[in-house]
Formats: C-alpha cells, structure tokens, sequence
C-alpha cells in the first residue's frame, strides 16, 4: 500500500502520530484503527520501540524510540526525550497514546504542545489497579494515571469498570469504545474438516475439547485450568493452549505430576486460530488480568461457550450462566465444577455468545472511533 500522504506536497493535511511502548502494539491491534484515520484524510505517523518492521509501509514515518515495559528503565527517559523532539519537528495535530508506559511518559514529555493546540488521546487497554489488584499496582499506577489524567484531552476505556473509575480523572472527556473490535465473520464463518484437523493434532474422535489462547505467563494463569482438569472424572478430555512463554516447562512438568499429561497439549503460537476455535467444544480463560480479551471475543464469535476467571473486561463479555460461567481465577475447583457443567450446556451458551459479540463488531467500533476523532480534532 502507498503511503496517505506527502509532506512536500500535501502540507495543509492533518497530522496524527500514535504512539505505543512497543510497535508490535500497533501491528497486531492498531492497524485497522490507522485505516480509519487515512480514510478520514489524515496524515499517521507510529513512534514506540521497533520490535518489528512490517509499518514502514502502511504509515508515513516510523519513528523507533527505545520505550521500555519496565517503568523503572531509563531508557524511558530517554524515549520520551526523542518524542519531545519529534512532536517538535511535526507540530501534529493529534497525539493518541496506547499502553501504560508510552502513554505514562510520553503525555508528560508532550504536556506543553497542548497549548499550542496539539490534542491527545490516552486508549487505556486495561488500568493496572483494578478490584482484586496487587497493592503495589494501585500503590504505583494509581496516582500516575490519575494526576497524568490533566493532560488528556480525552481518555478512552474498553471496559466498565475502568469507565466508571475514570469519570473521577481530570481528563476533559472519558469515553467508552468496546475494545479494539473483532472481524466477527473471520471467526465466526471459518471452515475446516474437524475430524481432519483434530487428527492432525493427535486428538481422538469424541474427545472434549478444551482452548486457552495467551502467552505462557503467570497473568494468563494455565496452572489453574491444568488442576482443574486433573480433578475431572472425564476420560475423553484434552485441554489445549496456544500460546508461547516462559512457563513452558513449568507447565509441561505439573500436567506429568499430576498425571495428566496426555490429556495436555502445548501447540506453541499458531496462525490458524480462527480453524482451531472451530474444532473445540470450549474456551477457557483463567487470566488475573485483562482489559477487553481479543482472544475471548474471537472464541464467542467462533459460538464457543466459555469458563472464564471473574476479573474486569471478563465480566463485560460473559454473563455468568448464559454465555459460560465466571470463576475466582485462582480456584481450581471453581474451574473443574464449572466445566463440568458446561460440558452439558455447549450449545446453547455457544449461540449465547455469539448473538452478544455481534455488539463487539469492528464496524461498530470503527464508528466509534471515526465520530471520537471527529469530535476532537481542531
């Protein structure tokens, strides 16, 4: 695709930078929103750490600034350094900022822009502090987002919860938006041979299907589900996960500890999620925390019914004995007695589900945002 725009012809366009701690960020979850804005006539630009290359492309300048996760790194002094003198040199029209670091730094690096009419836009894809939070989280982000809240012309929330906590903020404008939204036909349409595929991955005919999708990480939780399924009478079970990390081993040594390793399957990261929602009986989301899950969207478009840890952006998809069942994300034996009874009531929360994402569709969300940005532009 050719670039929007060019500053030596174009110079009376609109310029818009978006700005995230890492640009993987932005190409897993973002480009459809930098779609809309090139529509819309606007020149984008990305800034964040390079962690990958395919934006060069799509917008009109990548700027790599060594953004770090850690909110102790000095390079984020650094970075927000470099976006100071990029926002310097572009005099944009519009700043959004995603995730907590970029957002953190970046809004207090680019405050004095504002009064010359540069806007910004702070997308909160899930506060740290939320209810059942560490004390250190709300101890650490808390104040920062809350004081940080100032300079924002508008913040925006994928969830309820951080909604309603976010109207107590000094931020001119606290919107709703349901997340990044999902190409519903994607995963709800998907064709595959279920019997082909299952056998594939060396999954028996008649056996119950399991699915986590998440990264091998103590946030995602999979140790739970593995002793919850290790508590489970059924023969004919088999949990699957996709997703890499860390806990690989870790997870690999408690299924053969606790005597189940057969009925555990690590597939790694995959491409073809869309096929794999299709052959399950049902998703399984233990995580401690999440703003507004992707994955759990795709699997309730797929029809899939859900058991699901009862935290923030969880309980705004899933309502707990339609769709699926909600459970402390630390019970195991939550999670076992409610797949149990699930396992009996399949159909009808898939088709529950899959009538509620319709409300997540990205041609909602696209509305959304288009009349957002609209509504904020100078």
């Amino acid at each position: 695709m050719s670039r929007i725009c060019d500053r030596d012809k174009v110079i009376d366009m609109k310029r818009i930078l978006i700005c995230t701690t890492i640009l993987s960020t932005v190409k897993a979850f973002l480009i459809p929103h930098i779609r809309i804005l090139q529509d819309m006539g606007y020149c984008v630009d990305v800034a964040g750490y390079k962690d990958v290359n395919e934006l060069d492309a799509i917008v009109d300048n990548v700027y790599d600034i060594p953004y770090q996760r850690s909110p102790f790194s000095k390079h984020n002094i650094e970075a927000s350094r470099q976006l100071k003198e990029i926002v310097r040199k572009n005099n944009y029209d519009l700043i959004h900022f995603h995730t907590p670091i970029a957002s953190a730094f970046g809004r207090w690096s680019v405050r004095k822009f504002r009064k010359s009419g540069t806007k910004v836009i702070y997308t909160a894809h899930g506060f740290h502090f939320f209810k059942g939070a560490p004390f250190k989280n709300w101890l650490l982000y808390y104040p920062a987002e809350r004081f940080l809240s100032r300079y924002t012309d508008m913040l925006i929330t994928i969830n309820q919860e951080d909604y309603a906590r976010a109207q107590t903020f000094k931020a001119k404008k606290v919107e709703y938006v349901p997340g990044v939204g999902l190409d519903i036909d994607k995963f709800g349409n998907a064709s595959v041979d279920r019997k082909i595929m299952r056998a594939e991955l060396g999954i028996p005919d008649g056996t119950i299907v399991l699915l986590s999708v998440g990264e091998l990480n103590q946030n995602k939780n999979h140790e739970t589900v593995i002793r919850a399924i290790a508590k489970l009478k059924f023969q004919n079970i088999c949990y699957v996960i996709c997703g890499d990390g860390e806990l690989k081993s870790h997870l690999k040594e408690l299924s053969e500890s606790l005597g189940i390793k057969n009925k555990v399957k690590l597939l790694g990261f995959r491409t073809d999620l869309s096929m794999i929602y299709q052959i399950v009986d049902m998703f399984i989301f233990p995580s401690f925390r999440e703003g507004l899950s992707v994955s759990l969207m795709e699997a309730m478009a797929a029809g899939l019914p859900v058991v699901c840890s009862d935290i923030r952006g969880n309980s705004d998809l899933i309502e707990d004995g339609k769709g699926g069942y909600l459970v402390k994300p630390d019970d195991a034996e939550g999670f076992a007695e409610a797949i149990g009874k699930t396992i009996l009531e399949c159909v009808s929360m898939g088709l529950s589900n899959a009538l509620i994402i319709k409300h997540f569709d990205f041609k909602r969300v696209r509305e959304n945002m288009k009349n957002l940005y609209d509504n904020i532009m100078p």
